[in-house]
């Protein structure tokens, strides 16, 4: 079985995780490398959160588990503090793979701006607050091994071609 291998993608809420990774699916897919992407912040979403139970890592053991059944050795894997739980994350996947790590970063007010795309009232005030807290405990946790990549006036597609040059993923 071929050395899987892992891309984790993190950033504060707004900055365009998911857009990037559907980007870099749609690369990768037309490259023809064979990945399967997941979206970290579905693994544990549920009321009341059971964040502190490690759900998250548990189902994620499990996804993975069904994808190498299926010959699958690359996962892009988005969630907003992944770059500083990547130990965690590879631990999870149980085949010690090759890890990537993507923080991606943009301004204050352009994160305002998408997040109010989805958002309104008190709720966009309150994931603005958030957002802004996650980035900059991001910024200053991620270590220098951490790629950085800035957002800001990039389309997805633009961003999803600099995560795939650190890559170097062929089908």
């Amino acid at each position: 079985m071929e050395e899987s291998e892992l891309l984790v993608i993190g950033g504060a809420s707004g900055v365009g995780k998911s857009s990037a990774a559907f980007a870099l699916h749609d690369l990768l897919s037309a490259q023809e490398v064979r990945h399967a992407v997941v979206e970290g912040d579905a693994l544990d979403l549920a009321h009341p959160a059971p964040w502190h139970s490690g759900i998250a890592f548990r189902n994620l053991s499990a996804i993975w588990a069904n994808y190498r059944a299926f010959g699958y050795n690359r996962l892009v894997f988005t969630n907003t503090v992944s770059v500083l739980e990547g130990a965690a994350i590879a631990d999870a996947m149980g085949d010690q793979p090759r890890m990537t790590a993507v923080l991606l970063q943009a301004t204050t007010r352009t994160i305002h701006d998408r997040l109010g795309r989805r958002e309104r009232g008190e709720s966009l005030d309150a994931h603005a607050e958030r957002s802004r807290v996650a980035a900059l405990r991001l910024d200053t946790e991620a270590g220098p091994a951490v790629h950085r990549i800035n957002t800001e006036s990039r389309s997805p597609h633009e961003v999803a071609l600099q995560m795939n040059s650190l890559l170097g993923w062929v089908g």
